[in-house]
């Protein structure tokens, strides 16, 4: 018998030649990315900027590909939710203005943040104190975002305390606050274009506020509150720039709303079929045989699951495509693996790509139809995908 032990730290690594596409993966289109911005920019106010968003990996499309071409169609501001994704942003070379969402309160991260050319949503005088004191230990002012909280009870300086804050703000030497802003928390529900709704009232608080800190007399600060849903309410909402998520990855979050924006969905999740097999009559499938054939059925299994980011809750609800058939997907969908009914073809084998989210010929399937079959929204199921996705450009 040969013992020979085999020393694998000599043998040469493949890992770099693993063929992307060899399970499952994402296809992005920046060109999608460009036209849609060039698209919702066309819808605004004259002289209002754009500001893509891009935190969540660029809500799962490639932070880097979309915020590239968000750029070229025309943002003039990206927006991330932390420190990370801002600086991970500058070392691809982005120099764009690139405000940070989430709250930094501790000296060192906004320390780091002002190193890295970031600016900062600050919610507190105290914040404030920190930013001004760091411009001036660096001989430079430090720039920032000042938020205000009209109705999200989320992040932001209370109204009622905001102008006698924002007086004291503007005293400080070492700080330039860039904008005032705040968030929508119901803009993309039915009754937003109610006068009496939530959203049109906290637009109304918003004006009200700016108005008290008599902001048409200071310059240089971008007011801005319309989040993707705002921005298709109406100019009213628009001021000096709105923060575009959603629409911009190609999906309207507003459903009953009918202008037809002609935006391009930019993704396209696949996956192969890595095996075929026929059961009988009465076989159940997957983890507790919750789906029992009712005939006999040609099963194909594809390597993809809730591990990727396919919701386990979507289990027997959703339809994959493939030569613009749809299929059903049946079983409980696996960590890693899915079960397709593919009785009707004769056309898929080992190797077959399918469809499970994109268009092909008139068959589509968006992340909104999976958010209404799994009691989700469509922004929860883009920011599912995982890393072990690879994210592929196609254009």
């Amino acid at each position: 018998m040969n013992n020979r032990k085999i020393n694998f730290d000599t043998l040469p690594s493949f890992e770099g030649e693993i063929d992307p596409t060899q399970r499952a993966w994402i296809e992005v289109s920046g060109k999608a990315i460009e036209a849609n911005v060039r698209q919702l920019r066309s819808k605004l106010k004259n002289n209002c900027e754009f500001m893509a968003v891009v935190k969540a990996d660029g809500y799962g499309h490639d932070a880097k590909v979309v915020s590239e071409n968000a750029i070229k169609g025309g943002a003039s501001q990206l927006g991330v939710a932390t420190l990370k994704e801002g600086i991970k942003l500058r070392s691809f070379g982005i120099n764009a203005p690139i405000l940070v969402l989430g709250n930094l309160y501790t000296k060192k991260d906004l320390l780091i943040c002002f190193r890295n050319n970031l600016m900062p949503t600050v919610s507190t005088f105290r914040e404030c104190l920190i930013c001004n004191n760091i411009g001036k230990s660096n001989n430079f002012k430090f720039s920032l975002h000042l938020k205000v909280d009209t109705g999200m009870s989320r992040l932001g300086f209370e109204c009622d305390q905001f102008n006698q804050q924002f007086n004291i703000i503007k005293s400080l030497e070492n700080i330039a606050v860039k904008g005032i802003y705040s968030h929508l928390a119901c803009a993309d529900e039915k009754n937003a274009l109610n006068p009496k709704s939530s959203t049109q009232l906290q637009k109304e608080k918003f004006q009200e506020l700016l108005k008290i800190i008599d902001i048409d007399n200071t310059e240089n600060i971008k007011i801005h509150l319309a989040n993707s849903a705002g921005m298709i309410l109406g100019k009213d909402f628009h001021f000096d720039m709105v923060r575009v998520g959603l629409s911009m990855y190609g999906y309207s979050p507003l459903a009953n709303i009918n202008e037809n924006l002609f935006l391009k969905p930019a993704l396209f999740l696949k996956a192969k079929v890595t095996f075929v097999r026929t059961i009988e009559k009465g076989i159940g499938v997957s983890y507790g045989n919750k789906f029992v054939s009712d005939r006999k059925t040609k099963l194909a299994v594809l390597s993809i699951g809730y591990a990727d980011g396919i919701i386990r809750n979507l289990s027997g609800k959703i339809s994959l495509i493939h030569n613009k058939k749809l299929y059903t997907q049946v079983g409980s969908i696996t960590m890693d693996q899915m079960m397709v009914d593919i009785t009707d073809s004769n056309d898929i084998e080992v190797g077959s790509t399918m469809l499970l989210l994109g268009s092909e010929g008139d068959k589509s399937i968006s992340p909104i139809d999976w958010a209404d079959k799994c009691n989700s929204i469509p922004w929860e199921i883009l920011c599912s995908f995982k890393n072990r996705l690879p994210r592929v450009q196609v254009d």
